[in-house]
């Protein structure tokens, strides 16, 4: 019996779970295609790699280590586990021997973390690897500024401590031979737009130590790798794709959690969360002794899901491994079955399988991580629940199962997950959980909208001014800008320069640009940030730093009068101090829950395409300027999410300038809607909220990066207009996205809305997690009819 079929059978064996399984695809399994060792491979690598069981490289691999010795850029873009660290390594390798340097980037910690041992193991005579982040101690990071050869380091430590100090890297710099980029497809949207203006600045910066190093970018499979690894440098890269790795067969099933007998708001049913069947299945297959990964969307939902596991389990423990220490043991000796529920350990101990299930995510000490990963690896750990942290290339091999609960946000995503499992070469189980979520719900109904269909180009906007102008004055302040520097900012520069002068953030001189002030230019942008200074959350009565939320964020999170959650405790927020930056709590159980409700106008400030669907119908892309106020929150009881009453609040407008697409509809349609009483305004509400749950399937975004406006009659259109906008200053890319998909876009949230089973619009279709109006007004049916009038087809009639 394969392992799909023992899990099938194990998690839905009786009428006991009403979850569905609504498809099955099963990915067959693949060989791999090897060549010979390129001539010029270092001796000592080919050695060691040989005596760690790689005895031949895969084609792919070749190919592009050929690419990048020869001197050109090069982007793999090639699917999980197919060995693209082995294909860089080896002109790197080269380089270290002949006396360069190599700079290698990723998006995480972890994975610089895991990549820095994996070079340790490998023994190389003369490689010096080191890693250069925030948990490298104070007294360390001289050392690797003189004598590290291989420095592993993430974009924002390059931002905020190599380029801003490069004098003290000159000699690592002077040396540079290749900058490897790890994970590119994780630089998308604003984030990749401010990675993609550092590096600019490193080969601004390497060119005055007369350096031009080769990239090498490492990425999963994804669209126009060529496009998006261009972008990202400035420059042209050779993609290589074919993946000539072997690959294991992968069953990966689909599963809508049950309706349950709940009601929400306006009378909606409420569906099982995803968390919850993530922490059942985890716990079954940890029951089997299967080796499990569960990716959870939050950090809070991580934690959730581990302490739901092991409660199943039988002990009603923490989650969170500090609590313990990471489990311990390996797996029982045949000899000496344990009792039922119990695992014997490697020192002759016993531990219950409950402790053999943790949590993983971001905050955790750097130590605990890498103990995680460890026991993970080992078999120490049978299930972990996880952020997306270790989506990354991260090593950890023996996996047989991975849980994906909810929409990771692309399908590349989805598919580097899914990929953690059957890397020991042996078959595999991914499973895709639902959540309440219209995207989520149009997926497990339509699989062909994930297989078969090659996976999304990445989204970014170097060229965004909102991004650049911070940039251009980092720049300045490593190095005068000059003419010839504009270049290789973009064609933008030029204009933005002349704004940051106009403000005296820079000064124009006979020989060029340069920083005005005393504070770190570096410090004017945070790279992960949505804009502004954090706002710090602290506890008022221990004066404990709890954490920190983008001052964007605050007004609806950390308001006077929120409830905040923090590692599964309540707090009540008796004061948010903008001024300050800081939000001060208290713990407290009050039995509610807050909601933020805020008032959104947007004005249109220029059209950039448009295009006619029919006399009724039009699109439009532009900018657009968004006003936005958190005027109130309301009090839900949390056992049933009736609202218990409605407090005002004085928070300070917000505008943001941005980019959107939006559809009108003409006054004579809407006429003709209005006989037929459709309510406009639901309608057009609805169909709003359900445009952006969809918006993440032909745009690499999160419903989160987005916001959407509706309005029977707006101002600028003096139509009946939709508008959905990049929720960052400037735009990120993702509306324009949508514009160039719009057809496709909008045809696949009607079929979301109509295929699902509720009667009047549920979370899974039309409500919305972050509506600022309370979810009111929305019409089900008057989605459909003014959908099928947009685009041009007759209503259903049954």
């Amino acid at each position: 019996m394969s392992l799909w079929e023992s899990t099938l059978q194990r998690l839905w064996r009786d009428d006991t779970r009403i979850s569905r399984v609504t498809h099955v695809e099963r990915l067959v399994r693949g060989d791999g295609v090897t060549e010979d060792w390129p001539s010029w491979t270092p001796s000592p690598v080919l050695e060691r790699l040989t005596e760690l069981g790689i005895t031949a490289p895969w084609s792919h691999q070749v190919a592009a280590a050929d690419v990048a010795r020869s001197g050109n850029n090069v982007i793999i873009a090639t699917g999980t586990a197919s060995g693209k660290s082995v294909a860089f390594l080896l002109p790197c390798a080269e380089a270290i021997a002949a006396g360069g340097t190599v700079l290698y980037l990723s998006p995480a910690k972890a994975l610089a973390a895991d990549q820095r041992r994996s070079l340790a193991d490998l023994g190389i005579p003369g490689l010096r690897a080191a890693t250069y982040d925030g948990d490298t101690p104070t007294d360390e990071r001289a050392w690797v500024r003189a004598h590290a050869n291989y420095v592993l380091t993430n974009p924002d430590m390059l931002h905020h401590a190599i380029l801003a100090r490069h004098a003290s890297w000159a000699g690592f710099l002077r040396r540079l031979r290749y900058i490897v980029i790890d994970e590119a497809h994780r630089y998308r949207g604003v984030f990749g737009s401010h990675v993609a203006q550092i590096v600019r600045r490193l080969r601004r910066v390497c060119a005055h130590y007369r350096s031009a190093p080769v990239f090498i970018l490492a990425s999963a499979t994804t669209g126009t790798p060529e496009e998006s690894a261009a972008k990202l440098t400035g420059l042209p890269v050779r993609a290589i794709t074919e993946d000539a790795s072997p690959r294991s067969a992968l069953s990966f099933a689909m599963v809508e959690p049950e309706l349950t007998d709940q009601v929400g708001e306006n009378g909606a049913p409420i569906r099982r969360t995803a968390t919850a069947e993530a922490a059942d299945i985890l716990a079954e297959l940890a029951r089997a002794g299967v080796r499990t990964l569960a990716f959870v969307r939050s950090r809070q939902g991580a934690e959730s899901v581990a302490m739901s596991a092991r409660r199943v389990l039988g002990v009603d423990a923490p989650a969170d491994p500090r609590s313990q220490g990471p489990p311990g043991g390996g797996e029982p000796p045949a000899s000496a079955a344990p009792p039922p529920g119990v695992r014997e350990s490697a020192d002759g101990g016993t531990r219950s399988l409950a402790d053999r299930v943790a949590a993983y995510r971001a905050g955790y000490l750097a130590d605990e991580r890498r103990e995680l990963e460890a026991a993970l690896r080992s078999g120490e750990l049978l299930g972990l629940a996880t952020t997306n942290a270790l989506e990354l290339g991260v090593d950890i091999t023996g996996l047989d199962a991975v849980l994906i609960t909810g929409w990771p946000g692309t399908r590349a995503s989805l598919w580097q997950q899914a990929g953690r499992a059957g890397r020991r070469g042996e078959d595999a189980v991914a499973v895709f959980i639902a959540r309440d979520d219209p995207l989520d719900t149009y997926l497990v109904h339509n699989p062909g909208a994930i297989f078969g269909r090659s996976v999304e180009a990445t989204v970014l906007d170097p060229d965004n001014p909102y991004v650049l102008g911070p940039h251009l004055c980092a720049a300045a302040s490593e190095i005068p800008l000059t003419k010839d520097d504009l270049a290789l900012f973009g064609p933008e520069a030029e204009e933005v320069l002349a704004g940051l002068v106009e403000r005296r953030m820079l000064r124009r001189r006979p020989r060029g640009w340069f920083w005005t002030r005393r504070d770190r230019a570096s410090g004017l942008t945070d790279i992960r940030g949505g804009g502004g200074a954090p706002v710090q959350i602290v506890d008022s009565g221990s004066g404990q730093l709890l954490g920190t939320v983008d001052e964007a964020a605050a007004h609806g999170t950390v308001h006077t009068g929120a409830v905040y959650l923090h590692q599964g405790m309540t707090y009540l927020v008796d004061e948010l101090d903008l001024d300050e930056g800081v939000a001060l709590v208290r713990f407290g159980e009050p039995g509610y829950s807050t909601w933020a409700r805020d008032v959104t106008e947007i004005e249109i400030r220029g059209v950039q395409r448009e295009q006619d669907w029919a006399p009724s119908a039009t699109v439009h892309f532009g900018e657009v300027e968004v006003t936005r106020q958190v005027v109130g929150y309301l009090k839900r009881d949390v056992r049933t999410g009736s609202v218990l009453g409605e407090q005002p609040l004085d928070l300070p407008e917000r505008t943001l300038s941005s980019r959107a697409v939006w559809w009108t509809l003409s006054a004579d349609a809407a006429e003709s809607l209005r006989k037929d009483d459709v309510d406009l305004r639901g309608a057009a509400h609805a169909a709003e909220h359900a445009a952006i749950g969809l918006l993440p399937l032909f745009a690499t975004c999160d419903r989160w990066d987005i916001g959407g406006v509706s309005t029977a009659l707006h101002a600028d259109t003096g139509r009946l207009t939709i508008f959905v906008y990049d929720g960052h200053e400037g735009g990120a890319g993702f509306a324009e996205r949508g514009y160039a998909a719009a057809r496709d876009w909008l045809t696949a949230t009607r079929e979301a809305i109509a295929t699902c089973e509720c009667a009047d619009g549920c979370p899974s279709c039309i409500q919305s997690p972050k509506c600022g109006n309370g979810n009111d007004p929305l019409s089900k049916s008057g989605a459909l009819r003014l959908l099928d009038t947009i685009l041009e087809r007759k209503p259903d009639r049954n």
